[in-house]
């Protein structure tokens, strides 16, 4: 309850927001998540997955679903044969 009421007075302190947003951690993680969107989209350009229909992205749903399910299953046969 303490904590909630902090959380709220701190997230609407005009001075506080304003003083972090001019902050350099800030500021410098905004660049990168802008950096890594603008290279997310031109190298799903040129893999054409742009141009994905919603057919074939339900199809590259399951096969990443199954790899990583294959994976997880390899990895646990790998731990059992560790312990014995």
């Amino acid at each position: 309850m303490v904590l909630r009421l902090l959380m709220r007075y701190l997230a609407n302190n005009e001075q506080l927001i304003q003083r972090m947003a001019d902050s350099y951690p800030m500021r410098r993680a905004a660049q990168l998540v802008v950096s890594l969107m603008y290279r997310t989209k031109s190298l799903a350009r040129e893999q054409g997955l742009h141009e994905m229909t919603p057919e074939r992205f339900k199809s590259f749903v399951s096969m990443f679903k199954n790899n990583v399910k294959q994976e997880l299953e390899g990895v646990k046969k790998d731990l059992k044969n560790r312990k014995d």
